[in-house]
């Protein structure tokens, strides 16, 4: 199948190349100030709020977004890592996907301006995201979180800290996490997928783009050494939470979100997987698009199932 005709725009899309992180940067903001606003009607009956929380040992405090609905009761909470290829992004990323996570789940979405390679390299961003899910573990300060039960969350880059803090807190048993939400994550920086090295059109994303993202994210030259860096490379997947896996036919992530999955199903992990035909990665991004719509509502479906709500 071919791109999906309301995608068109993907056709023509390129990603910056991340050889030039300042220029890289300068696009992704040029890009979100492009945008159109979000629908006033997504932050009805939320309370959105900024602020801190403690950051890693020896690492400055660390800037949040919590989403809440309206509700007398502890919310159950998703705590979620906006996407950038590990250099680009912050809480405005994915503000849009966040709120209608909050609005039409009904549970609460900690969003988390983690600490950006190359600058600050693996496993800076993971020791920011573990600083959070212990902040919500332990009461979140009066917040109204529920810390029985709590998932994990994130797109591309994201998804990729997402699945890494859901092996290390498995590791370390320090924290139950209830669920993951893994959107379009990057998971083996070995680059040995066919996807990943299929000849054709990229749609933005291509090998050496990975490449790049991989050997900023990880420094020096660019090889995991912890599972927890790149979640491909984790020998045992047994006791991680469930998952919700979604990839697109075009992405050229595409076949170690596919692998990943498998694995999991073997290890006797409960899978949700979707691949969504004809679209590229994080297609989500035409936000009015039909296959759009359908990945929202799998997604807030899958967190509220994962999450315990009705």
């Amino acid at each position: 199948m071919g791109l999906d005709p309301e995608l068109g725009v993907f056709a023509g899309f390129r990603l910056p190349d991340l050889a030039d992180i300042g220029a890289a940067r300068r696009w992704e903001q040029a890009l979100k100030a492009s945008a159109p606003a979000p629908d006033p009607a997504l932050s009805e009956d939320l309370a959105v709020a900024d602020f801190t929380i403690p950051g890693p040992p020896g690492a400055p405090p660390l800037a949040v977004r919590l989403y809440r609905p309206d509700s007398p009761r502890a919310l159950p909470v998703l705590v979620y890592f906006h996407g950038g290829s590990f250099v680009m992004g912050d809480l405005d990323t994915d503000h849009r996907a966040c709120l209608r996570y909050a609005g039409e789940a009904g549970c609460a979405v900690l969003s988390v301006d983690y600490r950006l390679a190359p600058e600050n390299p693996f496993p800076a961003a993971l020791q920011d995201g573990h600083a959070a899910l212990h902040w919500v573990a332990h009461g979140g300060a009066g917040r109204g979180l529920d810390p029985g039960r709590l998932a994990l969350g994130g797109s591309s880059a994201g998804a990729t800290l997402a699945a890494g803090l859901a092996l290390l807190a498995r590791d370390r048993g320090e924290v139950a996490v209830a669920f993951q939400l893994l959107l379009h994550p990057a998971l083996d920086n070995r680059l040995t997928s066919p996807s990943i090295n299929a000849p054709g059109q990229d749609f933005g994303v291509t090998r050496e783009l990975v490449r790049q993202m991989w050997v900023h994210y990880l420094g020096g030259d660019g090889r995991a050494r912890e599972p927890w860096a790149a979640p491909a490379r984790a020998e045992d997947l047994a006791g991680l939470p469930p998952a919700y896996l979604e990839t697109a036919e075009l992405d050229p992530l595409r076949d170690e979100v596919l692998d990943y999955a498998g694995r999991l199903l073997a290890a006797g992990v409960s899978v949700d997987l979707r691949l969504f035909a004809g679209a590229p990665h994080v297609f989500e991004m035409v936000a009015a698009a039909r296959i759009s719509e359908q990945a929202f509502a799998s997604r807030t479906l899958a967190l509220r199932r994962g999450l315990g709500l009705p």
